[in-house]
């Protein structure tokens, strides 16, 4: 009685080993719960996978480090071909030009011209400082240009008459008097100046004495408050 075989009798020296071993898998009983598997090993159909592998721009194919590339990686060290971008210019600020020249227009409240009643207020030999006191008991409040070189001549006025007097009580201790006559030449001299500036429309604020002026144009009411 010839011994049955079993896929595992196949001796793989056997010139007659590939016949052999299909007739194993033909032979081998289809029990219950397996699967019948008939001939030799067969090419399995091609599925989507290989065929992407296939191409030739999916994967790029392995090269050697004595491969010449063709674009090689930009180095870190050499500087790019491109032009940097244009840095961005701000355009210098110019404040818009404003008319600061006082017209002849009549001022409200002392029918003066405004072109004499900004200046007025500088004039030295303390007719600044008649012309100050009255412009501002009497020119209203919308009058903003004339009020404010009124009271700023006449805070202007006071520090002038206070740095005399100092000279003055110097002067009569040391007998000598050349530092406060030089002094009212100085003061003079300002004074002109102020009212040249005021008169051309220069802008003219005398840091200084900038507080003393406003609070002297806030304390001091005028009669027509219209």
């Amino acid at each position: 009685m010839e011994t049955k075989k079993t896929k595992y009798d196949t001796n793989p020296l056997d010139p007659d080993y590939v016949r052999q071993t299909e007739e194993v898998w033909i032979a081998d009983d289809s029990g219950p719960g397996t699967r019948e598997v008939k001939g030799a090993t067969r090419e399995v159909d091609s599925s989507s996978n290989d065929s992407a592998r296939s191409n030739i721009y999916s994967e790029a194919p392995t090269r050697t480090f004595d491969t010449p590339v063709d674009s090689p990686y930009p180095s870190v060290f050499v500087p790019p071909t491109y032009s940097p971008p244009t840095p961005y210019q701000q355009s210098p600020y110019r404040p818009p030009q404003v008319n600061l020249k006082p017209t002849s227009r009549p001022v409200a409240g002392i029918g003066l011209p405004e072109n004499w009643a900004v200046i007025l207020p500088y004039a030295p030999f303390y007719i600044g400082v008649v012309a100050s006191l009255v412009e501002l008991f009497l020119v209203p409040r919308k009058e903003l240009k004339v009020r404010f070189h009124a009271a700023q001549g006449l805070a202007l006025h006071i520090a002038i008459l206070v740095v005399q007097t100092l000279f003055g009580v110097v002067g009569a201790i040391t007998d000598s008097s050349i530092g406060g006559s030089l002094f009212k030449v100085a003061a003079t001299i300002f004074l002109v100046i102020s009212m040249i500036r005021v008169w051309k429309g220069e802008p003219h604020r005398i840091p200084p004495i900038s507080e003393p002026a406003q609070w002297l144009n806030e304390r001091i009411e005028p009669r027509n408050k219209s």
